[in-house]
């Protein structure tokens, strides 16, 4: 058994980049060792920002010998007269044996020629120099690079590579143009603290031999002494660090040997919203702060940066830092300034200069729609005069920070600043909250919006968008999403779930297309609605399945399939279609469900093969007692005029407990109709006796589908 290393040295690799590489070659390393049938006890991936590296341990020297049987064609096709055919001596020629070691064997096709032909094992050495170039060149990034004058891609040149089986170099090259690397046991280590190249003797001394040089080539490693560095250093400056696990997971690939370096700003600074100090240092310059305490609600006039400098110059390592974020800073306070010398208000005309979308026009007039559209949900809601003057308010300057200079520079700040100025203006705090809140969620780990303003103002921003891009036909397709139209509709249901708000989307949806259809009169108003409707059903079976965990056919029960009636009910109360999802889904656990499925699956199967209308609920008006022909159409019918009242009640308090109660009474009366000593033949010769029997069962399919289409339930 032999161990194996691998190194590939580049330039500094971007951090995402080095991510990703770690992950594809954890899949693609021992996928393609398995493929060549070799095994191992271990693989282990290693990086930095100047490396990629492979260790695989106990390898076998050699691939085992193995014996393949392969068929070929018929024997009727193989031999005539007893004789081989062309086919199967170019058979045999093909697999590189004699005809006479043909074998006819029996198959579930008829008789077919196969030869059992041994392949002797190749030495595993010679298979990895095969190997290496794929695991270097499958690397997908999303940018690569050509370097020198060849056509090699890769996101940043090669300049070394390290391949060693055992102690023994293993020959690769790689050509790229003019620019030729050759394998050697040799590798670089720090830039700066071990600048001369070092000799790998082996595998097993890589680890020991790149530390001896400052590098930590071991990721896991890194964080794990980034992590503790930056909890000692704030605890040496008395606060608490902010780790973002996104920052720390970029810094990890940034540096090979981490120092903790502690910089400082002015105290004057701390005057900025904590959240514009925040993003100077994480988003642009890569710092952590420092909080006073554990709420995080105050900064301390300092910062973390990781260097992978010496850290003996941490002093001056700590000042340039500083420099630079104290110019940061000092900008950061202007434009804060700039902006607070106006009302927010002040900067709505500006936003008529800022493009939405190409043919919908600007974000002053998508403002106008937000406005019209949350007035809507307002209305619907029922809600008080302050509450309504708050969400108008709100919506009309939810944009207006666009156009701030703060927000023109830091763009990650938009909502956060228009909250800011909207405080510092004398906004009620409900129109300020709401301003950052109806940007959430920003995605599906994000927080939902807590106020009812902020709720509103959400929901309103994103069905105009979700009608505007659909109605110029730009729908997602595949993994294209431009717009995050999935992201939007998703937003807008567990908006609605979590705060629970009685809104008829089905009543904004077509509210909104005929105004969008004012300003694009070309537009297929009926076409537009309909694929809004399936768009957003489609969002509501993905978040009952994935996030409520409700059975695929449930789901479906509740949604219908292809069915228009049940799509405008499911947008017309949200809230319902959620409590019936869920409440089938808890009465399939405890088995209540089972008790009635079979005879109300039945029914509302064969109730598809009439023509009654599935509203009707009322047994008097479309059944007609005179024809029954046996007792159990009675007994069938007297139910019914009993769970009549039962439904209505039930469809009024949403207790579907109720109605599935009274269902499961009439199940014994229904089953006697099916199979009881007097059954009937639902589909009787006589036309009148046959509809009105069909009458009856789609009564009962009628009131179950108060609750779902048992029709869609697999048992």
């Amino acid at each position: 058994m032999s161990d194996f290393l691998l190194e590939v040295g580049t330039e500094d690799l971007p951090a995402g980049f080095v991510s990703d590489a770690i992950r594809q070659w954890q899949e693609m390393i021992p996928a393609s060792l398995a493929d060549a049938a070799l095994t191992s006890d271990l693989i282990q991936i290693y990086a930095t920002p100047r490396r990629l590296a492979a260790i695989v341990t106990n390898l076998p020297d050699r691939q085992i010998d193995r014996v393949e049987e392969i068929k070929g064609p018929p024997a009727a096709a193989a031999y005539k007269d007893g004789l081989p055919t062309p086919a199967a001596v170019g058979f045999a020629k093909k697999q590189g044996v004699d005809v006479s070691s043909l074998e006819l064997r029996p198959t579930d096709k008829g008789e077919f020629i196969f030869i059992t032909k041994t392949i002797a094992g190749r030495d595993t050495s010679e298979i990895l120099t095969e190997l290496i170039p794929q695991w270097i060149f499958k690397l997908e990034g999303k940018r690569l690079m050509r370097w020198a004058n060849g056509d090699l891609k890769f996101p940043r040149p090669i300049r070394w590579l390290v391949t060693l089986w055992n102690e023994t170099i293993l020959p690769i090259e790689i050509v790229n143009g003019e620019d030729v690397v050759k394998s050697d046991r040799i590798s670089q280590t720090h830039r700066v603290l071990h600048p001369a190249p070092v000799s790998v003797v082996s595998a097993t001394q890589y680890l020991k031999t790149l530390a001896d040089g400052f590098v930590n080539v071991d990721q896991d490693r890194r964080k794990t002494d980034i992590q503790q560095q930056i909890q000692a250093a704030a605890t040496q400056m008395g606060g608490v660090a902010e780790v973002y696990p996104d920052l720390l997971a970029e810094v990890v690939n940034l540096v090979e040997y981490p120092t903790a370096v502690v910089g400082r700003f002015d105290d004057e600074f701390l005057q900025l919203p904590p959240e514009v100090i925040t993003t100077v240092m994480v988003t642009h310059q890569r710092y952590f702060p420092i909080f006073t305490d554990a709420s995080k609600q105050k900064l301390l006039p300092h910062f973390i940066t990781i260097s992978n400098g010496d850290p003996a110059k941490s002093e001056i390592i700590a000042a340039g830092n500083g420099r630079v974020v104290r110019a940061r800073l000092a900008d950061g306070q202007y434009f804060y300034n700039a902006d607070l010398a106006r009302p927010l208000a002040d900067y709505l005309p500006k936003l008529a200069t800022v493009t939405f979308q190409a043919d919908l026009g600007s974000v002053r007039l998508k403002v106008d729609r937000i406005v019209a559209n949350a007035n809507s949900i307002a209305t619907q809601l029922n809600l008080s005069p302050t509450e309504c003057q708050n969400i108008s308010r709100a919506a009309l300057l939810a944009k207006a920070d666009l156009v701030t200079q703060m927000v023109g520079e830091f763009p990650e700040l938009q909502g956060i600043m228009g909250s800011k100025y909207a405080i510092a203006n004398g906004e009620a705090p409900e129109v300020a909250t709401a301003i950052i809140e109806h940007y959430l969620p920003r995605n599906a780990e994000d927080s939902l919006p807590q106020t009812l303003t902020g709720q509103v103002v959400g929901i309103a921003d994103r069905l105009d968008t979700l009608v505007c891009i659909f109605g110029l036909g730009m729908l997602p397709t595949g993994s294209s999403d431009p717009f995050a139209l999935r992201r939007a509709a998703n937003a807008i249901v567990n908006i609605v779930w979590n705060a629970n708000l009685g809104i008829n989307l089905e009543r904004l949806i077509d509210r909104i297309v005929t105004e969008f259809s004012q300003i694009r009169t070309q537009v297929n108003t009926t076409e537009l609605t309909h694929q809004l409707q399936d768009f957003l059903i489609q969002r509501l079976r993905n978040l009952l399945q994935e996030d409520r965990h409700i059975d695929y056919d449930l789901v479906n029960a509740v949604l219908g399939e292809n069915d228009r009636e049940y799509t405008q009910r499911a947008l017309t109360d949200l809230l319902d279609t959620r409590d019936r999802a869920v409440f089938l889904q808890q009465i399939r656990d405890n088995g209540t469900l089972a008790n009635i499925y079979v005879t109300v699956n039945r029914s509302s199967k064969l109730a598809a093969q009439g023509n009654l209308n599935t509203q009707q609920l009322a047994p008097t008006q479309v059944v007609q007692t005179n024809l029954f022909q046996k007792s159990s159409e009675q007994a069938v019918y007297d139910g019914l005029i009993a769970l009549e009242p039962q439904t209505k009640a039930a469809q009024a308090s949403r207790n579907y407990q109720q109605l599935i109660d009274a269902l499961a009474l009439l199940t014994p009366a229904i089953g006697n109709l099916f199979d009881g000593d007097d059954s009937v033949m639902v589909m009787d010769d006589n036309p009148a006796i046959k509809t009105n029997r069909l009458n009856l069962l789609g009564l009962v399919r009628n009131h179950a589908r108060v609750l779902a289409d048992f029709g869609a339930i697999v048992k």
